[in-house]
């Protein structure tokens, strides 16, 4: 039997064994906690990055210095946090970021945007990079042919113009998209926007300020050849910057437009007809339309907004003769 001494130097031995295995524990936890608000904070200059990029083309393209300002000072917000952003998107998802000083609701959606893909709709647009088809392969459900289809026909160029269609009867029009299928495309749409800006319900309208859509629309027309431009990646094989860009404030909203760069509008001969325009506003995520020359019916050589045809008559039946 072990005498009193070599009993407690046994005791001190595994003591000091234990201590040693909970010290090397913790030290790796400790160690990978670190690492993880390493990486997350490296997260935080990405998304920092990523909005002084948007400010920069908006500068470049004429855009106002409000809306430059807004992203420089979000950017300059986003860098000087103590904490990963990530946790105020995974804690309060859109709002949560909407809440932050110097983060609106736009940018909230852009940073919502970047967390969740790594990339920006915003962004590639401005750069001339944007490639509608590619994103709505992202969907499931939605194939190459499928995607082609849906922004030939619709002339919808985001996820969120995707959503709007299936809600307004637009995407129920293409072919091979019955019932199911389109209520599922509805569920995952509502899945991949949904912590991104408020859920939108089949009876919600989106508020289109129609009159100035249209007057956009004109004013980029009109001065086109003047306007800052920008060197789209799709069909522009010598590389060159030959598509001018507008941004443009309105009546408490904020315009992009620019001609439209789908296959569709180069197959048919529109590319200097057909103008897609970006709106949002403080209160309303952003949305898109496009608007071209109707050749048919009533309106006939009117500009109309594809999918908004009826608002248009009524704007234009309201207009002095």
């Amino acid at each position: 039997m072990p005498s009193g001494l070599a009993l407690r130097v046994s005791l001190k031995a595994e003591v000091a064994i234990v201590r040693n295995d909970i010290y090397n524990h913790f030290k790796g936890f400790i160690m990978a906690r670190q690492t993880h608000d390493a990486i997350d904070m490296s997260e935080n200059d990405f998304v920092a990055d990523r909005l002084n990029d948007v400010a920069g083309l908006l500068e470049q393209q004429n855009a106002s210095h409000f809306r430059v300002r807004a992203y420089r000072d979000a950017a300059s917000y986003v860098r000087g946090l103590a904490h990963p952003i990530r946790l105020d998107y995974q804690t309060g998802g859109k709002r949560g970021l909407d809440d932050l000083p110097t983060i609106g609701p736009s940018i909230a959606g852009a940073i919502a945007e970047i967390l969740d893909t790594g990339a920006s709709d915003l962004l590639n647009r401005l750069r001339g990079t944007a490639n509608p088809e590619k994103l709505f392969q992202s969907v499931p459900m939605i194939g190459p042919a499928l995607a082609e289809m849906i922004h030939a026909d619709l002339h919808v160029e985001t996820l969120e113009g995707l959503e709007a269609a299936a809600y307004d009867g637009r995407l129920a029009a293409i072919k091979g998209i019955g019932p199911r299928r389109l209520e599922s495309l509805r569920h995952s749409l509502t899945d991949m926007l949904s912590r991104r800006r408020p859920k939108r319900t089949q009876q919600e309208q989106f508020p289109l300020p129609i009159s100035e859509i249209l007057s956009v629309d004109q004013a980029y027309r009109a001065n086109a050849d003047g306007l800052p431009t920008i060197s789209p990646r799709r069909f522009n094989p010598t590389g060159d910057a030959r598509l001018p860009i507008l941004h443009t404030e309105r009546g408490g909203w904020h315009f992009t437009a620019l001609f439209s760069n789908s296959a569709s509008a180069h197959r048919f001969g529109k590319t200097r007809d057909w103008v897609v325009v970006y709106i949002e506003s403080a209160r309303q995520p952003e949305h898109q339309v496009t608007v071209v020359t109707e050749h048919k019916g009533p309106q006939s050589g009117k500009r109309v907004i594809r999918g908004h045809e009826a608002a248009c008559a009524n704007y234009y039946a309201d207009q002095p003769s």
